[in-house]
């Protein structure tokens, strides 16, 4: 009977050394796309064509402006026949202006869209890669929501996710 109850206990102890210990780890999402460089870079890319964009458009109003200005001046001693076809021609002006104005500001907010969505998927895939280069089982992402409400701080991997993105060597490796 002994000897069972030994076999038992060391089939028992075998197959729970057996058992894997699972290794997870969560990243703060927003962190890790705000903090990886090539979003930094993307951003600046799509502010700057952005200014440039309204400089462009900023400086057409106000040629059409003048171009009103100048009318409103002479509009006395035009005829009322001259008169409504300049109105017309700047109503047209103006319309064209507007949409002009809102195609350009579209095209801006779906190249920058895009970008940043490729960024975002690029991260994910990275993270991915980086589970699986180092034995994780799981990987959770945090937002600003908070679906991860409690984590131990060394589960945090995002300071190390950054780095690595960034091509950056950990200063813990270092040592």
């Amino acid at each position: 009977m002994r000897k069972c109850i030994w076999i038992a206990v060391a089939l028992i102890t075998m197959a729970s050394c057996n058992q894997q210990i699972e290794k997870t780890g969560f990243v703060n999402n927003t962190k890790v796309v705000s903090d990886f460089n090539e979003m930094k870079t993307a951003q600046e890319k799509w502010t700057k064509k952005n200014n440039e964009v309204r400089a462009e458009l900023e400086e057409k109003a106000k040629q059409f402006q003048i171009e009103v200005q100048g009318y409103q001046t002479i509009m006395k001693s035009m005829t009322k026949a001259n008169r409504e076809k300049k109105e017309q021609e700047l109503l047209v002006k103006q319309q064209g202006l507007q949409r002009e104005q809102q195609t350009r500001m579209q095209e801006i907010q779906k190249g920058s869209q895009t970008e940043i969505d490729s960024i975002i998927s690029k991260v994910k895939d990275f993270i991915k890669e980086y589970g699986k280069k180092n034995g994780y089982t799981y990987i959770y992402g945090e937002t600003e929501v908070g679906n991860i409400f409690y984590a131990k701080e060394e589960l945090d991997l995002t300071d190390k996710i950054i780095e690595e993105l960034n091509g950056e060597k950990s200063s813990k490796e270092e040592k």
